[in-house]
């Protein structure tokens, strides 16, 4: 007999414990407390059921054969839902084989052997593993090494850049006319002045305006600064002494500047923008000067998007210190379990850190009197530099050093090296390199400075700020209590915004989509701007349930009725929005019947091909992103039937006609259901009632863990059965989970998972608590847990 289990999640496949089967005797069985006699009889039943139809292809101890079943047998599902899914569905082929009682039996054994979760921890017991740092984290953590010895930046509530308005080419003090805060810089002056009305400006011709603040990057990633100007013009970004684009020198004709920087998320960065007209060639006061025009925009295309004015939103008037921005590439790393661990060190990663230190030293030793406060004459300069450098190598190690480790990584640098400039490298390169840098969870027993670098690292991908460093100092990072209190702080931080949008785009699985061009016969105005609006309007949308709404409610992500719109998506998807408006505003009527993410045209539209739906790449989402199932890979690619050798069939029935095998069906009779809920959205996610000439069938079902059936009837229904669904928010909370801490939930106890999602329905559903809830529970567990030493032995 062969029993399909639900599909697998590979970060479980490990091999089990030895005897599932004498365990289960001696937890189950053999006890009397946990079971009567009739259960007795009844697992003893299903097990010899389970040997004589089941081994052969799931093997002994439910750990899959190499030939007929390579997949551990474990899954979600409770014992009814299984028993239920043994009586209708296995063996494929012969159900009749196994139903009623029998199925009933063999899949209590099951379920209690090897299936379930208990049995997972039971057989194979996680724990806490010893990690490198992720590349996110590395890079943000010397980024933030260095950073700690800069003034710490403000991103306050006011958008804009500061602006003033000078008369004349020279921006003194006596010819400023306007001082004023603009939301963006793109601007028409015409031939006249920035204000035709003020008397402050006489000259047409020769007016000057500086705009300074900070930019704040939505993403890490390599940026295009763009500027376009008929006049002279200069940009600094993220340098106050190298200007970014110099084009202070100009003809006259438009011209478009362009320059590439790499820019780190969740930091503002300094920008300054020097605007100048003034007359061409040599200036003579007798003749009539021509009339000249003047227009300014400051653009940019972050990663993934067009190019586009810099929003409001990322601007602020206030100033940021500079920002060390790492560029060594990194191999990537493992998210074979669906999340980044830092479970692999090889040659190529080994060099990529051995680069990075070479990059950092050579940074660090280039400002070394800014970052350490010194001035060159300062007679006490060789002690104040060992200070500095054994600062930085306790900020690099997350704790303070001991004796021998000062003499080590300090003094004997310094004593052998002939200046100062060679010392402070030697420095950085030995600590960057050293295992204290590069890996987290060293020690068993977590102390405070363990756990201060538990609470960074899950929130900001980074080492500790000060306060949290000076917390563990003065012992207030022993109690939840404490912890959640710098949690608390911390989660307000621009950086922690940056990851949690960092897991919605991995959740969505659009952290890195590579072309959602469509066929222009069927889409000729879905082109890249439209595209980076959605984009846009997917994160203003995720911006604003996460971090705008107080209730920070996770069921609003499915359940929203409105789209971030601006004039140009508006015009395209038909909503009532003048054309030319690039702000986003929240729109709902006219968008057909949306809920959330689950259709917003960015998601649907990369779950579709280039002129149709794909109600298996949906469905495929909808299961494993949404629901939390382990769906394996399929045994053969099969490429979709042509919608042209099918004119007469919807997406629907050609889906339904190509899956409807019955080595399809223990897959995609759960896949297509919840694909077809989404079938009244196109390719490129407008709402459609037809298709074909008729009306489309946007019925589905999904089978619960606990054997109900839930139907519904398109997205609106569908949404309220996942917003609702406990299956939803478990996998939500582990995702959520994984994403900070990098570590398995079960590695926290068994009942982690179940408590996280108990407290996360108690706060209302609440994204943000739930980030201060994790952190909470896991800062101060130890990497072994009490009594599970004998068992992963």
């Amino acid at each position: 007999m062969m029993m399909m289990s639900p599909p697998q999640d590979p970060a479980r496949s490990r091999p089990l414990a030895a005897g599932p089967m004498a365990a289960l005797a001696v937890a189950l069985l053999g006890s009397p407390s946990l079971a009567s006699p009739a259960e007795d009889e009844l697992v003893a039943r299903g097990a010899e059921i389970y040997r004589n139809q089941c081994a052969e292809c799931h093997g002994d101890d439910g750990e899959g054969t190499e030939l007929d079943y390579p997949y551990p047998l474990e899954g979600d599902k409770t014992v009814e839902g299984l028993a239920g899914y043994v009586d209708e569905e296995m063996p494929p082929g012969f159900a009749e084989e196994c139903v009623g009682e029998d199925a009933e039996a063999v899949a209590r054994y099951v379920y209690d052997a090897f299936y379930s979760e208990i049995a997972r921890a039971r057989n194979a017991p996680a724990r806490i593993e010893l990690a490198r740092l992720t590349v996110p984290q590395y890079r943000n953590a010397v980024s933030d090494l260095v950073g700690s010895f800069r003034p710490r930046a403000h991103w306050g509530d006011e958008r804009g850049l500061k602006g003033e308005y000078y008369n004349g080419r020279r921006t003194r003090r006596d010819n400023r006319v306007i001082e004023r805060v603009d939301p963006r810089i793109d601007f028409d002056f015409g031939p006249g002045t920035p204000d035709p009305e003020d008397e402050g400006f006489d000259k047409p011709n020769e007016f000057s305006i500086q705009w300074e603040g900070s930019l704040l990057p939505p993403e890490s990633g390599t940026y295009e600064i763009i500027v376009r100007t008929e006049h002279a013009i200069r940009v600094w970004l993220n340098d106050d002494e190298k200007e970014l684009i110099d084009g202070y020198v100009q003809s006259g004709d438009m011209t478009e500047h362009h320059a590439e920087i790499d820019l780190l998320a969740g930091r503002p960065y300094r920008l300054r923008v020097e605007f100048s007209k003034a007359n061409q060639g040599v200036k003579k006061e007798d003749e009539e000067q021509p009339e000249i025009p003047a227009s300014i925009s400051l653009e940019w295309a972050p990663p993934r998007r067009a190019a586009e004015v810099i929003p409001a939103r990322h601007l602020s008037p206030e100033w940021a210190p500079r920002v060390f921005v790492p560029v060594t590439p990194f191999p990537p790393d493992d998210r074979s379990v669906g999340y980044d661990r830092g479970n692999t060190v090889s040659a190529a990663w080994e060099s990529a850190t051995t680069e990075g230190a070479i990059e950092v030293a050579a940074y660090v030793a280039e400002h070394l009197d800014e970052l350490a406060g010194i001035e060159r004459d300062d007679p006490d300069r060789d002690a104040k530099l060992r200070d500095f450098a054994s600062t930085l190598v306790e900020r690099a190690f997350r704790r303070p050093l001991s004796d021998e480790q000062r003499d080590l990584y300090v003094a004997r640098q310094f004593d052998g090296a002939p200046d100062a400039g060679t010392a402070i490298k030697r420095v950085v390169l030995l600590t960057l390199k050293s295992p204290r840098f590069l890996y987290r969870e060293l020690s068993e027993e977590p102390d405070a400075y363990d756990v201060a670098s538990r609470i960074s690292f899950a929130l900001w991908d980074s080492i500790p700020d000060g306060p949290l460093l000076e917390a563990a100092a003065e012992g207030r990072l022993s109690t939840p209590e404490q912890v959640e209190e710098q949690a608390r702080r911390m989660v307000g931080d621009q950086r922690a915004r940056a990851k949690l949008l960092d897991f919605f785009h991995r959740w969505l699985k659009v952290e890195d989509v590579p072309d959602l061009a469509k066929d222009p016969e069927h889409f000729a105005e879905f082109d890249e701007r439209v595209i980076s609006d959605l984009r846009t309007s997917l994160d203003l949308f995720l911006e604003d349930v996460a971090w705008e709404d107080e209730s920070a409610d996770f069921r609003r992500l499915l359940l929203d009725r409105e789209l971030y719109l601006n004039g140009r998506l508006a015009e395209f998807y038909g909503a009532d929005l003048p054309a030319d408006s690039p702000e986003f505003d929240e729109v709902a009527e006219g968008m057909g019947d949306r809920a959330g993410v689950l259709s917003h045209p960015y998601l649907l539209a990369n779950l579709s091909y280039t002129a149709e739906t794909s109600p298996i790449h949906r469905g495929v989402f909808l299961a494993r992103g949404v629901l939390g199932q382990r769906l394996r890979p399929p045994p053969v690619a099969v490429s979709p039937l042509a919608p042209d050798l099918h004119q007469d069939l919807t997406t629907r029935e050609r889906v339904a006609l190509q899956t409807s095998p019955e080595s399809c069906m223990s897959c995609h009779g759960m896949i297509n259901p919840l694909g077809f809920a989404l079938e009244r959205f196109d390719a490129v996610g407008r709402f459609r009632p037809e298709e074909k000439g008729k009306p489309v069938d946007a019925s589905g079902l999904y089978k619960t863990r606990t054997g109900e059936t839930a139907t519904f009837e398109g997205v609106r229904e569908l949404a309220e059965f996942l917003a609702s669904s406990e299956e939803v928010h478990d996998a939500f909370v582990e995702q959520v989970f994984q994403h900070l801490v990098k570590q398995p939930v079960r590695a926290y106890g068994p009942d982690t998972l179940a408590d996280l999602r108990g407290d996360f329905a108690a706060d209302g559903y609440n994204i943000r608590e739930l980030l201060v809830e994790i952190v909470s529970r896991t800062a101060l567990v130890p990497r072994q847990r009490p009594g599970l030493a004998s068992a992963s032995e």
